[in-house]
């Protein structure tokens, strides 16, 4: 009888110890279109059940926002929950731990084209786009739920590399230059925004979608009120609070503008206050005038910084003592022997 030239645990320990099993520049050693966009989801969080993320209600109630950095190791560890499907046997397995690398390094190029891809662009386009682009870094996100998002579902979402201050104009170069990629804007639900960027962002904002020009009104309560602005549409702001009218209103109905006794009220208030941000408010001169007074902006929220603006802790009611000194003291030996029955 023959001598095998290999026996069965050798050669088991050759598949799982091999370098590769296919050579890297081999076109069946690369990943298939479809796979390589089903992990570049997966790397993103695209499919993972809500429960996986936010796994308690209590954890984002109403009304809330969360911010959080992405684990790596926990989205690679999800991919090789995926590819392990097709693992087989020893052969499959040695051969994914030998390409194991080169497709985590595939994917962090793949994950920056999905959103590309959601929004109907060729694989091969969206591929092109990303091809060349610097190391997978940090990549951050939030998760929001808030009327907001099902009051505005076209809601506008950025993210800065720095803290822009206001008035921050979001189609100039120097803001352009400074908005960090994103990698998902999703709604989960329709009151729960999922969000991911491709940097630590210093500055986000979350704001009104600008679908056109839009005039109204502030309502503090039951108390309606009209700002002052000035010639470009800026507020006045003194005392850093924004300078406002009451709004006249017909005496028998007061959801309705007397339009004009406020405009007169405008023109009457202009030079009121000189020492405000921007002023003197704008002169009423005409529609043109009129309309720049009542614009409504889109709503902008700012969330930016990290400090912590809580203060230092109060100090400590009474005074702390260590273990040693208070078993030191004499009532209370006399109190523990007491109810102990020593001495």
């Amino acid at each position: 009888m023959r001598n095998p030239l290999i026996t069965g645990s050798d050669l088991l320990k050759q598949r799982i110890t091999a370098k590769q099993q296919i050579p890297e520049d081999s076109p069946a050693a690369g990943l298939p279109p479809y796979m390589e966009s089903f992990l570049a989801h997966l790397r993103i969080l695209v499919g993972v059940p809500f429960e996986y993320l936010i796994p308690h209600p209590d954890l984002l109630p109403d009304e809330s926002i969360r911010f959080f950095y992405l684990d790596r190791s926990w989205a690679d560890r999800l991919v090789d929950g995926a590819n392990v499907v097709g693992q087989i046997g020893s052969r499959e397995q040695a051969h994914y731990h030998a390409h194991a690398p080169n497709v985590s390094q595939q994917l962090d190029l793949s994950e920056r084209m999905v959103r590309q891809l959601q929004r109907k662009t060729d694989f091969d386009t969206a591929k092109r786009n990303v091809a060349g682009g610097p190391a997978a870094g940090v990549v951050t996100g939030f998760v929001l739920r808030s009327a907001v998002v099902s009051g505005w579902p076209h809601m506008d979402v950025r993210a800065y590399a720095t803290d822009i201050q206001e008035p921050l104009d979001t189609s100039l170069p120097d803001s352009i230059a400074q908005q960090l990629k994103p990698l998902r804007i999703e709604r989960l639900a329709p009151a729960v925004l999922f969000a991911l960027f491709d940097g630590e962002p210093k500055l986000v904002i979350l704001e009104e979608p600008h679908h056109g020009i839009q005039f109204g009104v502030r309502a503090d309560g039951a108390q309606l009120s009209a700002p002052l602005r000035d010639a470009t549409g800026n507020q006045l702001v003194e005392n850093n609070r924004g300078v406002t009218i009451p709004l006249p209103v017909r005496l028998n109905h007061s959801r309705i503008v007397r339009v004009t006794a406020l405009r007169n009220q405008l023109e009457a208030q202009k030079n009121s206050h000189p020492g405000a941000t921007h002023a003197p408010a704008i002169s009423q001169t005409g529609s043109a005038a009129f309309a720049i007074s009542v614009l409504d902006p889109p709503w902008r929220q700012r969330f930016e910084g990290t400090a912590d603006f809580a203060g230092d802790p109060p100090p400590p009611p009474g005074k702390f003592l260590g273990i040693s000194q208070i078993v030191q003291q004499a009532q209370l030996k006399v109190a523990i022997a007491t109810v102990l029955g020593g001495n």
